[in-house]
């Protein structure tokens, strides 16, 4: 997997990249397994604009993804590889020999005809393969890992996202997150093992607007450019400094640098936060 350009024959396509999927498999999605998202265009119920820069695009099909993958000790054959427009990761469609077919995110290296299991308990350790966290041996990336257990993966699902099992201790394991969180969990809950596929997503230009607004995003204006009325970065003559001292959401809340996150019951659970200065 790489990341490909074109000739520079516009501005726009000379400054663009996009990531190489000639390894996916060239086929349409699986038609039992999608079905199409009404975009709203950050609008609620009431055409009130709730979430900015939302708009356009192009139309979608919602690939219903297996996060939970909870039929245990069938081993699946992997049929294809697929693009997924809903996500940055790819998606591979597995089989079970009843001819039951489902999605699950694609892991580096998972390649059509290789077979994936989920276990209860412990099975064989490769790539794909998902089981109890107490059953993985330590310092094996994860991915998709579950917050509870049956509740289905909910962390590291992005593309070229990692988790790396640190220690079991007690009931709790210790992970390592992608942000650099080191945090505890149930051991009890089910990881898939490798890294998530599609490694240079983080490494594409988009090269010009006009491939933004074809994403379904509409474009966003600095504060310091807004009236008062609008941002409280806003008025002034000319180009003047936003005259506060620290920046400022649209809401008035503080921005860039403030920590945000409320106390939880969960904090407990978390040995050491992201961005935490090493001594």
């Amino acid at each position: 997997m790489a990341l490909k350009k074109y000739k520079p024959t516009t501005p726009g396509r000379r400054a663009s990249s996009v990531v190489d999927t000639s390894y996916l498999t060239k086929k349409r999605p699986e038609k039992k397994l999608i079905f199409r998202v009404k975009k709203t265009g950050g609008r609620n119920s009431q055409g009130k604009i709730t979430v900015r820069h939302r708009g356009g695009g192009e139309k979608r099909f919602y690939r219903m993804v297996d996060f939970l993958q909870n039929r245990y000790d069938d081993a699946a054959s992997v049929i294809a590889l697929e693009y997924d427009p809903n996500r940055s990761a790819h998606i591979a469609l597995i089989e079970f020999p009843d001819k039951e077919r489902r999605y699950i995110l694609a892991p580096q290296g998972l390649q059509v005809g290789d077979t994936v299991t989920s276990a209860k308990e412990k099975t064989a350790i490769q790539t794909g393969n998902r089981m109890p966290i107490e059953f993985i041996p330590t310092g094996l990336f994860l991915h998709n890992i579950e917050l509870k257990p049956g509740a289905g993966g909910k962390l590291v699902r992005s593309a070229g996202m990692q988790a790396s099992l640190m220690a079991i201790d007690g009931d709790y394991a210790q992970i390592k997150m992608p942000s650099g969180e080191v945090r505890k969990f149930s051991k009890k809950v089910h990881a898939s093992i490798g890294q998530i596929g599609n490694v240079d997503h983080g490494n594409v230009r988009i090269g010009k607007a006009g491939r933004v607004r074809r994403m379904g995003f509409r474009p966003s204006v600095r504060g310091k450019a807004m009236n008062p009325v609008d941002h409280p970065h806003g008025g002034g003559e000319g180009n003047q400094p936003i005259g506060l001292k620290h920046p400022k959401t649209p809401w008035g809340k503080p921005a860039l640098g403030v920590r945000t996150r409320r106390r939880k019951a969960s904090d407990a659970l978390i040995l050491q936060r992201r961005k935490t200065k090493k001594r």
